[in-house]
C-alpha cells in the first residue's frame, strides 16, 4: 500500500487469480464494481483452520461464488468436510489448500496466500487488511497471534461472527 493510501482510498482490483504450489489448480475471481473489499477481508484462529493450513492465522478473503472460476481442471481438487456443509478444498497433488466455503451461502473464502504474488503486491492491502470478521480469537495465543492483524480493524468475535464480540 503506498505511502497516501488509507482504509478509505486504496488500490482494488476486478479479478484476480491463484491457484495451488504445483499449478494442476488455477482459478480466477472476478469482483462486481460494487464489492467491499474492507467487509470481505478476515481471519479465523480455529483450531480446524489452524491445523488445515498450518497457520497460526487463516487469513482469508470472501468472494462472490458466482465470481470464482476454475482455470483448470479440478481432477486434483479435494473437498474435505470437517464440519457438516462446510467445505475446505486442497490439491490432492501438492497438499495447498485452496478455499473455505460454507455450501449455505453464496460466498467463498479463498486462502489470500494462494492468490497469484503480483496480485498480492498491487492488491494485498484490498485482500488481507483484515477489516472484516475475525474470528475465534478466544483461541488467540498471548503474545504471538493477538497483536498480528489490525485489530484495530474489523470485528473480532471470541468464536464465529454470530458470537459475542471480545
Amino acid at each position: 500500500m503506498s505511502e497516501s493510501a488509507s482504509v478509505d482510498n486504496f488500490p482494488k482490483p476486478t479479478s484476480i487469480t491463484g491457484g495451488c504450489l504445483c499449478g494442476s489448480i488455477r482459478y480466477q475471481v472476478d469482483f462486481p464494481k460494487d464489492h467491499d473489499f474492507l467487509k470481505a477481508s478476515g481471519s479465523c484462529q480455529c483450531t480446524q483452520c489452524r491445523r488445515n493450513t498450518g497457520a497460526l492465522i487463516f487469513v482469508a478473503h470472501t468472494a462472490p461464488l458466482n465470481g470464482f472460476k476454475y482455470l483448470t481442471s479440478t481432477e486434483t481438487l479435494k473437498k474435505y468436510y470437517a464440519t457438516p456443509g462446510i467445505q475446505r478444498a486442497f490439491c490432492t497433488n501438492c497438499g495447498s489448500f485452496l478455499y473455505w466455503r460454507d455450501e449455505s451461502s453464496d460466498g467463498i473464502d479463498i486462502a489470500v496466500g494462494c492468490v497469484d504474488p503480483e496480485f498480492l503486491s498491487e492488491f494485498g492491502f484490498a485482500l488481507a487488511n483484515s477489516s472484516g470478521h475475525n474470528v475465534w480469537c478466544e483461541n488467540e495465543i498471548k503474545g504471538v497471534t493477538d497483536h498480528f492483524l489490525n485489530k484495530e480493524r474489523g470485528i473480532k468475535w471470541s468464536q464465529n461472527s454470530g458470537s459475542a464480540k471480545m
